[in-house]
């Protein structure tokens, strides 16, 4: 391009001004023609550019879609490989079917040739099933029947039991000696007798010439209990008044004797089964009573409360207060039913409530420190169960209450050490002034049975003012006198034992009622 230039330049420099002008001309026009073909190359490389990049992304699709398409032939080819495999298994699971067809074909045949000698078979049970049928029909009227008899044995059996009671006395009295945790300073006390009816103390003293008597001294009650018996032969014989309570009468079992002598052991007991007291073994035999009549077409309901007479003053012991302070009245109503104004009366579902019931009550009942034990009971506990049945089958009902009583210390005010405290002193008072007031009922009673007129002194005491109607001629009472075997104790052991003398001795106080509550319509 250099030499041209040159050449170009000398070869000017030789032409005259016209050639020059032409030649200027014509350099003007090549230039012209040169930047034309110049950027006519320049569009001509863009395009080409552009075509090329245009040809580049149509090459990169389509090798895009080479490759989709090689992949799609991929899939296609496994495919093809597992429809042939499925082919072939369905070619083999036919050839299987087609196999089993013809069995089961075989088999079909076989099951109708037997059909035909079942069809004989089911004829015949079936006549079979009508005569069972007939026989059951007849067993159902069997059974009605049965049912019939065992409500009317039922009442049979209430009546046959009440009798039973009545001649054993509608007043028992029981004696029971506590055990004793050592040797020393034992009362002499003997159990003659193999009927366990008799307990005899013998006690010697000094004659005025030096000389030494014995004092024998016999005792006899309905059942007497050495210190070995346990909580449940005591509850054994007591077990017939809680029926008692489930056929629709009144009763009433008392804890009787001095401080120390187990009287609440024996009505409320400890924690463990074996040592369950008469309050929670006699709840725990009428729940199950009830379950069982309810076979019988009977339904029951269940009430209790637990009260303590202080001072001849009613506390609730099932209160929602600490203390207690309402002023609380017994009222009797002409249906025979106590009730006590202002106090917790709690349904019953189950035995165990009615223990922890006992726990709450024994935490707020009044007890104080005395000579005899420093947790004495200075107030009488009385737990109340009311049963009410109804048996719409036979249209009879009937209303029962059991009364559970732990009476106080029945020591005298010397022996309580009371007599130098008021306040020990007002309670052993009217503690004393109670029982002798149920020994007065008692003794009335007796009286009134024997002649049929006579005042029952029921006021004189809130004790037996709140049991009247368990202490009157519809009820069945029991005492359990409890003793101390301590010869320390002989005294008020002698003292109690007259006391439960004086009830054995009017144990007569008529027949018991049973009482029928009214069916609302």
């Amino acid at each position: 391009m250099t030499c041209a230039v040159a050449a170009l330049k000398a070869f000017k420099d030789q032409l005259t001004v016209e050639q020059l002008t032409t030649i200027r001309q014509v350099e003007v026009d090549v230039g012209r023609q040169y930047q034309a073909s110049t950027a006519e190359l320049e569009s001509l490389r863009s395009a080409h550019a552009r075509e090329r990049q245009d040809w580049e992304i149509e090459r990169m699709k389509l090798d895009r879609e080479l490759r989709e398409v090689r992949e799609d032939l991929r899939i296609a080819r496994d495919d093809l490989g597992r429809e042939r495999e499925t082919s072939a298994a369905l070619r083999r699971a036919m050839v299987e079917q087609s196999n089993q067809h013809l069995t089961l074909e075989t088999q079909v045949s076989a099951l109708r040739a037997q059909g035909h000698g079942l069809a004989e078979e089911v004829r015949g049970r079936e006549a079979r099933v009508g005569e069972l049928e007939m026989a059951l029909e007849r067993e159902r009227a069997v059974v009605r029947e049965r049912e019939q008899e065992l409500r009317e044995a039922e009442g049979l059996r209430r009546k046959l039991h009440n009798t039973v009671m009545e001649l054993k006395g509608n007043i028992r009295v029981f004696c029971r000696v506590r055990p004793v945790q050592n040797e020393e300073g034992m009362a002499m006390i003997a159990f003659p007798g193999k009927e366990s009816r008799e307990i005899v103390l013998s006690q010697s003293s000094e004659t005025a010439t030096g000389g030494s008597r014995e004092a024998v001294m016999p005792f006899s009650f309905d059942r007497v209990f050495q210190p070995q018996a346990t909580q449940s032969e005591v509850f054994e014989e007591i077990s017939q008044l809680a029926q008692s309570c489930t056929d629709g009468y009144n009763v009433c079992i008392f804890g009787y004797g001095q401080t120390s002598s187990g009287k609440t052991y024996t009505m409320e007991g400890g924690a463990s089964d074996d040592a369950a007291g008469m309050i929670p073994r006699a709840v725990r035999q009428i729940f199950e009573v009830t379950q069982e009549l309810k076979g019988r077409g009977w339904t029951y309901r269940m009430e209790g409360q637990f009260l303590e007479i202080y001072n001849e003053t009613i506390n609730d012991l099932l209160g929602t207060g600490e203390i207690d302070k309402k002023k609380h009245e017994i009222k009797h109503e002409k249906n025979g039913r106590t009730t006590v104004t202002d106090v917790v009366i709690l349904p019953l579902e189950s035995p165990s409530q009615v223990r922890n019931l006992l726990m709450r009550a024994q935490s707020r009942r009044t007890v104080h420190a005395t000579l005899m034990n420093e947790r004495s009971s200075r107030s009488h506990s009385v737990f109340t169960l009311r049963v009410s049945g109804n048996n719409p089958l036979t249209g009879e009902s009937c209303d029962g209450c059991l009364n559970l009583v732990d009476l106080a210390g029945s020591e005298r005010l010397a022996t309580s050490g009371a007599a130098n405290d008021k306040e020990r002193l007002k309670e052993t008072q009217a503690i004393n002034k109670s029982l002798s007031a149920l020994g007065d009922v008692i003794a009335a009673l007796g009286e009134k049975s024997a002649a049929d007129k006579g005042h029952v002194p029921y006021r004189n005491s809130k004790l037996t003012y709140l049991l009247q109607n368990s202490l009157s001629g519809n009820s069945k009472t029991l005492m359990v006198l409890n003793l101390s075997p301590l010869a320390a104790h002989l005294n008020e052991s002698l003292c109690s034992l007259r006391f439960a003398t004086k009830v054995v001795n009017n144990t007569q106080i008529g027949t018991a009622r049973k009482q029928q509550a009214r069916i609302s319509s």
